[in-house]
């Protein structure tokens, strides 16, 4: 008996090479297609790490990335003892806590009522209505936001004056743009949002609404125990990757929509707008440390992010 055993120990790896080599020719039209995906990914998100390099050198043309001289964290210093720190900071992460909190709850709401929605032509309408702002670039969009706010023809102002108000200078008074920023945010990207929600619900178990209809459970209270709990999963797991991007931001609307105005920077300046005219004006071992410093904080975040989540509920978390 421990003979026989002895002897299938050793073949044990051999039989898992075999079963995985086989997988990989019964599979190898599949593994092909996606070489080209590869290729883009490894060309464009891996091979330019290197230049992270840049962040802790003094850039120079004439001896390049490599070879220009090395001056450790003095990059990161710079930012950090700077008066823009503290300000693109704020903004980056009020910015996108306000749009992840504010999202979700709009992306669920609004799944929740097309749930309700019976008629298959009315849901596809309501879908196809709401996701279309998605489809539109930032600059499309800031023509239609110009539209409104122009200071001397825009629409919103028409409406005041024509009431007897004075009409408001958008594009020179800061305090506005945070509400107007997240009501955009919220108008482009809320339909796209709630399909996954919606998708998430049209997996529930009918039966468990038919049976707390039975019980006596209205709508509400049906949306409450069972619909709201079901997409829970869903709803961690963008939250835990919305999480990852929180020092990020999105620099077509932030850059687009206040119209890269400098009087608006107190309210509308994030850290990839600072990037961006970092690199305009040339200081691109500074536009690099801030580059890097955002990319270092996102992960961590997402990883803590999920040992608490690991923590409270282990099914829920992404790894």
């Amino acid at each position: 008996m421990s003979n026989a055993v002895l002897d299938i120990k050793p073949n044990k790896p051999t039989r898992v090479k075999k079963i995985q080599s086989r997988k990989i020719k019964d599979n190898f039209q599949l593994f092909l297609l996606t070489v080209p995906a590869l290729l883009c990914f490894i060309l464009f998100a891996y091979l330019p790490m290197f230049g992270v390099v840049l962040a802790f050198k003094q850039f120079n043309y004439s001896d390049g990335i490599f070879f220009s001289p090395w001056v450790g964290f003095d990059n990161f210093q710079y930012f950090f003892g700077s008066q823009d720190a503290w300000r693109v900071a704020r903004n980056t992460v009020l910015y996108n806590l306000t749009f992840i909190l504010l999202g979700i709850v709009a992306s669920v709401t609004v799944a929740l009522l097309l749930y309700e929605v019976k008629r298959k032509v009315f849901v596809k309408l309501f879908q196809t209505a709401m996701t279309l702002p998605r489809f539109l670039s930032w600059v499309v969009v800031s023509y239609i936001s110009y539209m409104l706010l122009d200071p001397s023809k825009g629409i919103l102002n028409q409406i005041i004056t024509f009431f007897g108000g004075t009409g408001i200078q958008w594009y020179s008074d800061p305090k506005y743009w945070p509400v107007i920023l997240t009501l955009f945010h919220i108008w482009k990207c809320v339909g796209m949002d709630c399909i996954i929600y919606y998708a998430a619900l049209m997996g529930v178990d009918s039966e468990l609404f038919e049976a707390a209809q039975i019980d006596g459970a209205n709508r509400f209270q049906q949306i409450i125990y069972i619909s709201i709990p079901s997409i829970v999963p869903v709803i961690t797991i963008l939250f835990i990757l919305a999480v990852g991007g929180i020092f990020g931001g999105d620099f077509g609307m932030f850059y687009q929509l206040p119209r890269d105005v400098g009087s608006l920077y107190p309210t509308t300046d994030i850290i990839p707008t600072y990037v961006f005219r970092g690199l305009q004006g040339g200081n691109f071992e500074v536009a690099s440390a801030v580059g890097l410093f955002q990319s270092v904080v996102g992960f961590v975040l997402v990883v803590i992010t999920n040992m608490i989540v690991k923590k409270i509920d282990p099914e829920r978390a992404l790894f």
